[in-house]
């Protein structure tokens, strides 16, 4: 298959979220065709597949997710024109396509190279089965890099912001709202913090000279028990970006800072920071590899667990980054194409 090809292929396997089993045994399916270096091994519905062995130069993983999220697509996935459309052709199906063409390819590069294919990446945190792959595979936490191909418009973005996700409840006390003195009303207590989180400007970091933004934003709320009474209990969900400069402690007192006595916090997703290893050696032969630009990740990606064992990770991938979770999503195969170049050239660059 070409490059196009196999992208149309893989966004045609519906893998949403939770439902990635078929998509899984696919992939294993086509790998299985192909020569490797020793067996596939499966994790529920991931799989880790070592490509080449005894090349002498380094471990090298290449690291992309099955799933995607569930979004509307009028038609079915196609191509037209220089744009593939489908569900996660940019997030991050695009990627995939790499991973499998790379294994495809007859001539191998001279590195030790291995593919993950994993599940429940759009998900929370402690959902994600990259998690219990890195916890069981013997090989994995050994890579001398992890390249995550997430939609990045082949920019290499470099580590990623850390996310929290606080449930801020605000407590008061029913009543008839035609008597409202008699309650205590739990939606108007929240104000003064609302008042609080809107007045927020980003705060800035800089790490291995590139810049983060801390911000913390409500993202849902829900409150009340009918139109006519006061209400006894208002919920906030308050989301906290962070650069890795701070941790997860600290992010965590900040937030708690911020609401102050006013309300409970329950955190209820905890992901971190991660470094962004700018003056690697195989970091910096990517950035001289053709990427378009290097810049921080300001979002959250797997590169920080593979950064919370100590292997360096980066993100990088072919898909259009404004495409992610977009109804009718599509991707560009000139971006396809000019991915695999760079990939290529990396790889060739820091072979053995």
């Amino acid at each position: 298959m070409s490059l196009a090809e196999t992208l149309l292929w893989l966004c045609e396997i519906p893998s949403p979220i939770g439902e990635e089993e078929l998509i899984c045994t696919k992939v294993a399916e086509r790998l299985a065709k192909v020569p490797l270096a020793g067996a596939t091994r499966r994790y529920g519905n991931s799989i880790v597949v070592p490509v080449t062995r005894g090349t002498n130069g380094p471990k090298v993983a290449l690291v992309g997710h099955l799933d995607v999220v569930r979004t509307e697509h009028e038609h079915p996935p196609r191509i037209e024109g220089d744009k593939l459309y489908g569900p996660g052709s940019s997030d991050m199906k695009s990627g995939l396509a790499l991973m499998l063409d790379v294994a495809e390819q007859k001539k191998r590069p001279k590195v030790d190279l291995t593919l993950v294919f994993y599940a429940r990446e759009e998900g929370p945190f402690a959902e994600n089965e990259l998690g219990p792959v890195l916890d069981e595979d013997p090989e994995l936490r050994h890579a001398d890099i992890a390249m995550c191909l997430e939609p990045s418009d082949n920019r290499l973005q470099l580590g990623c912001a850390g996310s929290l996700h606080a449930n801020v409840k605000f407590h008061g006390r029913t009543a008839h709202s035609a008597r409202p003195w008699q309650g205590e009303n739990a939606i108007q207590k929240a104000g003064a913090f609302l008042s609080r989180l809107g007045a927020l400007q980003p705060e800035k970091s800089l790490v291995d000279g590139l810049e983060w933004s801390a911000v913390a934003s409500a993202t849902m709320a829900k409150g009340g028990r009918a139109r006519n009474i006061i209400p006894d209990l208002f919920e906030v969900n308050v989301n906290h970006r962070f650069g890795p400069d701070r941790t997860l402690a600290q992010a965590k007192a900040f937030v708690e800072r911020l609401v102050g006595a006013d309300a409970t916090v329950e955190f209820v997703d905890e992901a971190p920071a991660a470094l962004p290893f700018r003056k690697h050696p195989l970091v910096e032969a990517l950035a001289a590899s053709g990427v378009v630009s290097v810049e921080p990740k300001q979002a959250w990606t797997d590169v920080a667990r593979f950064a919370a064992l100590g292997v360096p990770a980066v993100n990088f991938g072919p898909g259009v980054n404004s495409q992610a979770h977009q109804k009718n999503e599509w991707t560009t195969l000139s971006l396809l194409d000019t991915g695999r170049d760079i990939l290529g050239r990396w790889l060739e660059r820091i072979s053995a």
